[in-house]
């Protein structure tokens, strides 16, 4: 099943290396995309989120604050070989039982990694980045709580309008299953986004779906809508919802969906994948 995926991303990366790239004037430009932002910067959403469930009794011990810290270190200004910016990348999530009464963290997800970025041109102008990236995503516990897999990903990354952004990520999971039972039947082998610019500037809208192994069960869907109340700042006032599994490691065969409402600090530009 691996050498399939395997095979897949290579022919996608293939096609969009070879056949749909434009002279190199315009993937100069592309570079560009990357090099004006500085060499350290937001990577995923950076946010403080609080909400309650929406599929079972809201409690002190079922209310929680979810919050995220990501960023990423560009290592180079010049690209490598072939057009390939290296990046480092740390991404930190963790859940907080705020409303309990001791206030204890439920959960911490850590997600290092390190990747390769080719940013181009599709056929019309889009800009687009590819990427292969190695990621590392734990709780750092250990013994029955230890939860803890590895993945070689890679993405294609589109801004296909004015107001659309999508992406499209594969990974091979690397997991050990004696530690983690069925991980891989819900972390999957792979998620779509899109990001849509309701009023630019302002209002957008972000959904983020992920497929678990299963013919119809085991995805994820979160989806968020965010108003910018300054246009010279970057942070959003975010309403989301996630629905499905995974949303921590430490509880990934329970299905959940949680409605909650925070702050959001969002990439600058497209953000890599």
């Amino acid at each position: 099943m691996y050498l399939k995926y395997l095979l897949i991303c290579c022919i996608l990366f293939s096609i969009t290396a070879n056949s749909q790239l434009v002279e190199d004037k315009k993937n100069f430009r592309a570079a560009d995309s990357l090099l004006k932002e500085p060499s350290f910067s937001v990577h995923k959403d950076n946010y403080f989120l609080t909400g309650v469930p929406i599929n079972t009794d809201i409690t002190r011990n079922t209310a929680d604050v979810k919050y995220q810290v990501s960023f990423k270190l560009r290592l180079n200004s010049k690209p490598l070989w072939g057009g390939f910016f290296p990046y480092l990348m740390y991404t930190q999530k963790a859940f907080w039982d705020i409303y309990a009464s001791s206030k204890p963290f439920a959960e911490i997800n850590f997600n290092p990694g390190v990747a390769l970025v080719r940013p181009f041109y599709l056929k019309g102008g889009r800009l687009t980045y590819g990427s292969v990236s190695f990621e590392h995503e734990s709780n750092g516990r250990d013994s029955i709580y230890s939860r803890t897999w590895n993945m070689l990903a890679f993405s294609l990354k589109s801004q296909i309008s004015p107001r659309w952004i999508v992406g499209l990520r594969g990974w091979i999971p690397l997991v050990d299953k004696e530690d983690n039972p069925g991980l891989t039947k819900y972390v999957g082998y792979g998620e779509a986004s899109a990001t849509y610019q309701i009023q630019p500037g302002r209002w957008s809208a972000d959904v983020l779906f992920r497929k678990g192994s299963g013919l119809i069960n085991y995805g994820s869907l979160q989806t968020q809508v965010n108003w910018r109340p300054y246009k010279s700042e970057n942070y959003y006032l975010t309403l989301q919802w996630f629905v499905g599994y995974t949303e921590s490691l430490i509880d990934y065969q329970e299905h959940k969906s949680m409605i909650r409402l925070g702050f959001t600090i969002k990439p600058e530009n497209m953000g890599i994948f």
